[in-house]
C-alpha cells in the first residue's frame, strides 16, 4: 500500500515540507497542518510526518533523528494519540477531504453529484 506524504517537518534539519499535489487545500488548512507538523518535531525532537493511505485513512510517523539519543518512543506515541484526541475536527475533514478528491470513489461520487436529477430538469423546465 502506497502511503502518500501530505506535510512533514524535521527537527534535526529545521524544515518543512508539504506535498505539491495538496496545495489546492484550503490556506487555513494548509497553515494549521503546518502548525501542527512543526510543533510536534519540535516538542518531540523528530521528523513529524503527516499523511494518506490509499484507502483515505490518516497516518502519522514519527521518525527518530540520526542525533537523537534523547528520543523518547513512548511519549512520541503518547503525543500522537493527544494529537489524534484534540485535532479529530481536523483529520476527520482531511480524511473526507482526501476520500472525495483523490479517490477513484471519490471521483465516481462527483460525477453522479454533477448529474441533474430527473426532477431537478423538471422543476427547471417549467420554470
Amino acid at each position: 500500500m502506497e502511503k502518500k506524504v501530505l506535510a512533514a517537518a524535521s527537527f534535526e534539519k529545521k524544515k518543512y515540507y508539504f506535498a505539491e499535489e495538496f496545495s489546492v487545500l484550503p490556506l487555513e488548512i494548509q497553515q494549521e497542518v503546518q502548525i501542527l507538523c512543526v510543533t510536534a518535531a519540535n516538542q518531540l525532537m523528530c521528523t513529524f510526518v503527516l499523511g494518506f493511505f490509499p484507502t483515505g485513512d490518516l497516518f502519522i510517523e514519527t521518525v527518530r533523528g540520526e542525533n537523537a539519543a534523547d528520543f523518547d518512543d513512548i511519549g512520541a506515541e503518547l503525543t500522537v494519540k493527544k494529537i489524534r484526541r484534540e485535532k479529530k475536527e481536523l483529520l476527520k475533514a482531511l480524511k473526507l477531504w482526501y476520500l472525495v478528491f483523490c479517490t477513484p470513489e471519490g471521483e465516481k461520487l462527483q460525477a453522479g453529484l454533477r448529474k441533474e436529477s430527473p426532477q431537478q430538469k423538471e422543476e427547471g423546465e417549467g420554470q
